[in-house]
């Protein structure tokens, strides 16, 4: 088994444990895969991780300097200017712990399924009139103009409405309105030159946040429940395990000849 894959959670970790929270990912997982999500979290055994984008978090590091300039100041940020948009970085004194998700990042006891609901967001503005806006920086590099048009993008979007939910349940204003600050890597240039340039872009998206609570019921219900959950209709994770349980049972047989 390699360092970076450890598939066991400590039972602290799993449902029922003193550890156990619901992240805005585990509420991502149960809408993908209900099955993934159960064997992880009642189980105890989690899905294959995708290995880290150093890049991205590279991206998302320097934004967080970026716009911290600016909070610290109360001043807009040059991209807010030229998209129009009366905000400026939001100063809190919980700002740090909000975007540290091994910290909990917002935190939120939800008193219908007692789960402790949270998320690391990566920046929140704030509206002349104190409504709050939820930001996420995105990093990638395609010929393409970015968008949010892909399919695989709505976890993206329950990303945002996740965040939404949980500062508002913490008290606060919170725009229908979130921000993606989208970076796309400019692979046109003659050389590379030691450096990498981004054209950043932002894209408005409007959240809805009317699943969240059904979403936590049901994910309530599967973890209550003996009963093994269906697979998600589109989840590789167990397309692989069926087709591997498959292929060993035909080489079993084969070998009992």
């Amino acid at each position: 088994m390699s360092n970076f894959y450890k598939p066991h959670r400590n039972p602290n970790w799993n449902y029922g444990g003193p550890n156990w929270r619901l992240s805005r990912s585990k509420i991502d997982l149960f809408m993908a895969c209900s099955r993934c999500f159960y064997i992880d979290n009642k189980l105890g055994t989690a899905r294959p991780p995708g290995f880290p984008f150093n890049l991205n978090s590279a991206v998302d590091k320097l934004l967080k300097k970026e716009f911290d300039l600016h909070r610290a100041k109360k001043t807009p940020h040059p991209l807010m200017k030229a998209y129009g948009l009366d905000a400026v970085p939001f100063k809190h004194s919980k700002m740090d712990e909000w975007r540290d998700a091994l910290r909990g990042g917002i935190t939120y006891r939800h008193p219908a399924t007692n789960f402790l609901v949270c998320g690391g967001v990566d920046d929140v503005w704030v509206a002349p009139d104190g409504e709050l806006i939820i930001v996420d920086y995105k990093a990638t590099s395609k010929d393409e103009e970015v968008t949010l048009d892909a399919d695989w993008q709505i976890g993206y979007k329950r990303q945002m409405e996740v965040y939404q939910w949980l500062l508002r349940k913490n008290d606060f204003k919170v725009s229908d309105t979130g921000y993606f600050v989208y970076c796309n890597g400019d692979t046109d240039k003659e050389a590379f030159d030691s450096k990498l340039e981004f054209e950043i872009k932002l894209l408005a998206y409007t959240g809805n946040t009317g699943w969240i609570e059904p979403a936590l019921l049901e994910a309530k219900k599967c973890l209550d429940s003996d009963k093994l959950p269906r697979a998600g209709a589109d989840c590789d994770y167990c397309t692989y395990r069926k087709a591997t349980q498959e292929v060993l049972k035909l080489a079993v047989n084969e070998n009992e000849k």
